[in-house]
């Protein structure tokens, strides 16, 4: 295998043969491109493209060239494109992250104590967006296997391995819960780093909602499995009406006369065209006369309605700037309520907790916000997050207002 000496090496080869790289990377669920196609893109230099094969970021099969696995895999993981679902890092990461958690309490050095701190991190931040990237994944793939699979087997097969994929996505997600409540308290104690903190507070809010994106995956493939399999029935149905109609067997052996003859839906009953058209000899008698004033007031009525439409916009409308009127987001207010009692918690463990309705009356909001506003905020947010949330049996007065003493969730 190739070893790179440098970064420099690196970026120089790429961007020398960037545009085959292009190329091969639309290419990569095919077979690649011609040898000589290879060679177009690199302007017919030959040795350019040996150079490339001899350094692995190319390989040649045969008459055909296609791109490395090493560097497929690189530019689908930047560019997020590739659908593999992979629950095996994250598990690698919760066990790297003890590791780094048993090494700092060993550690009597602060210079390198500071440095397992940051391998921490960077090693939280890596789960996050790695359970982030397979709840996208196991959407898209869901859809895909639903819509563009045309075997039925096969895509009840791949839906049912895909469930089972959201079941170990979701038991990833209970460990790092778990692991983070519950496991290395001593770390999190001794550590005490307000970027930890936050990244912590951030991870746990990033797996809250991917674990409402698995419910609503879970939905989705249930509902999928119950349609493909009334599409079953359906087609096994319709195969047996066609294999009768061939043998000229199904109104002896079928009841479809009897059906045919009880169904009156409007499917059934086919189009009777109406005439509207009036003898000229009719228009011409008095008894006409409503039905001729009747036709003239909507014909006026229509000619009316065509007038007061809307004109085009003016060149001076377009140029006008927009309006915005910011909006409170209901989810960031809560995250921020909760990072501010976590940090008091970790900085000051004796301070009492300040409740959810007090916080509001004070915090800074996008836009000016009455106490009114302020008090509909916290009834929402209590009705909407009650999960995250630990409502006492405390009231407590403000003003006019009398309210129940919400704590976060221990």
């Amino acid at each position: 295998m190739y070893i790179f000496r440098s970064i420099h090496e690196i970026i120089q080869t790429v961007n020398a043969s960037r545009s085959l790289l292009a190329e091969l990377f639309e290419q990569r669920k095919a077979e690649g491109i011609r040898y000589s196609e290879a060679l177009t893109l690199l302007k017919d230099d030959e040795n350019r493209l040996r150079l490339l094969i001899e350094k692995e970021v190319v390989r040649q099969n045969g008459n055909r060239v296609e791109m490395d696995a090493r560097f497929l895999d690189f530019f689908e993981l930047l560019l997020e494109a590739n659908e593999e679902i992979s629950t095996a890092t994250i598990e690698e990461n919760i066990g790297y992250l003890k590791e780094l958690m048993d090494y700092y309490l060993k550690e009597q050095i602060a210079a390198r104590k500071q440095s397992y701190v940051r391998n921490v991190k960077i090693t939280f931040q890596k789960i996050a967006r790695t359970t982030l990237r397979n709840i996208i994944r196991l959407q898209n793939n869901i859809e895909g296997a639903f819509k563009h699979e045309p075997t039925y087997r096969i895509k009840i097969a791949k839906l049912e391995h895909l469930d089972q994929k959201r079941l170990n996505i979701q038991r990833l997600i209970d460990e790092t819960e778990h692991f983070i409540l519950h496991e290395e308290r001593e770390f999190f104690r001794q550590a005490a780093d307000e970027e930890l903190t936050r990244i912590v507070l951030e991870l746990r809010r990033e797996l809250q909602l991917a674990a409402h994106s698995l419910i609503r995956a879970q939905q989705d493939i249930i509902n999928y499995l119950n349609q493909i399999k009334h599409q079953v029935i359906l087609v096994e149905k319709i195969r047996k009406v066609k294999y009768l109609q061939d043998q000229f067997e199904l109104r002896t052996r079928s009841n479809l006369a009897e059906v045919v003859e009880r169904e009156h839906a409007l499917l059934m009953e086919g189009t009777s065209p109406a005439s509207f058209k009036l003898s000229v000899n009719y228009l011409q008698t008095d008894e006409a006369r409503p039905v001729i004033l009747k036709v003239l007031r909507n014909l006026q009525f229509r000619e009316a309605v065509r007038s007061n439409e809307a004109g085009a916009f003016s060149e001076e409308d377009l140029e006008r700037p927009a309006m915005v009127h910011p909006s409170i987001d209901l989810e960031e207010t809560l995250g921020n309520y909760l990072q501010q009692q976590a940090q008091t918690r970790w900085s000051h463990p004796d301070a009492p907790a300040e409740d959810l309705f007090s916080y509001l009356m004070h915090c800074p909001l996008p836009r000016e916000t009455s106490e009114s506003e302020r008090t509909t905020l916290f009834c929402q947010l209590v009705s909407l997050f009650e999960q995250q949330l630990r409502v006492t049996d405390r009231f407590l007065r403000y003003k006019q207002f009398e309210y129940a003493v919400v704590l976060p969730e221990e």
